[in-house]
């Protein structure tokens, strides 16, 4: 939180202004390095998604302990995203390792009949999502960074009946399942934007991932809906 560490309450006015246009500039180079290691996370993500879908079958029987590496980098991430260097390799990895994830998924979309253009509606779909909803962020007078206890109780909701529906194998629940996720991490490109503004990450690299992890949902979830009324027209 350093960058955004505005004292300003004990300030001359001329201090003031000093120390703003100083703040504002600190927030730009913040801002355009977030969307630099999104960008490149997007990379990153779709390198390993390539590495990943030849050997879908292998990466779908080893999912736990691949799953379990997957959330291994994301939690020490958290602990190294200060060191560079470090924060970078584990960063990428970390989303190298999403990728190669979501294999199985796209190599099972693509031996659908049209497989490639549900993945490719899917991808240009979720654009579109992230590029509207990251312009309602910025245009909005709506504080959405105060809804942090909301979503994030939707998200549990969300994530308690995917593992109820892993049991149950409902299609009309999936469905369902994908259009909330689609939904809710809509919302929460417009939290993640605003919150990137307004300073609430501590670094870049915690602004890029949310946008990532943002962006991932949402593709999922859509391959997964395209997929299944795909798979129903066949």
């Amino acid at each position: 939180m350093g960058l955004y560490d505005r004292e300003y309450a004990q300030q001359g006015s001329q201090s003031f202004e000093q120390s703003n246009t100083r703040g504002d500039s600190q927030i730009i180079t913040f801002v355009k390095e977030t969307y630099k290691l999104f960008a490149a996370s997007m990379m990153a993500g779709a390198v390993g998604a390539y590495v990943g879908v030849p050997m879908a079958d292998t990466i779908a029987s080893m999912f736990f302990p691949l799953f379990i590496l997957e959330i291994g980098l994301l939690i020490g991430l958290h602990f190294v995203k200060h060191k560079p260097g470090i924060n970078l390799l584990v960063m990428f990895s970390f989303v190298f390792m999403t990728g190669l994830m979501l294999a199985p998924l796209l190599a099972r979309t693509l031996g659908m009949s049209g497989g490639g253009a549900i993945i490719g509606n899917a991808f240009a779909m979720t654009s579109l999502i992230f590029g509207a909803m990251s312009f309602y962020a910025i245009k909005t007078k709506t504080d959405f960074t105060t809804y942090t206890k909301p979503l994030m109780i939707a998200l549990v909701v969300i994530v308690v009946f995917s593992v109820i529906n892993m049991f149950m194998g409902s299609p009309l629940l999936a469905i369902g399942l994908s259009a909330a996720v689609v939904l809710l991490f809509s919302v929460l490109i417009v939290y993640d934007t605003q919150n990137i503004i307004a300073g609430a990450y501590e670094t870049p690299i915690d602004g890029a991932i949310a946008l990532y992890l943002d962006f991932l949902n949402i593709f999922t979830a859509l391959l997964q809906l395209f997929g299944i009324f795909g798979n129903r027209d066949d």
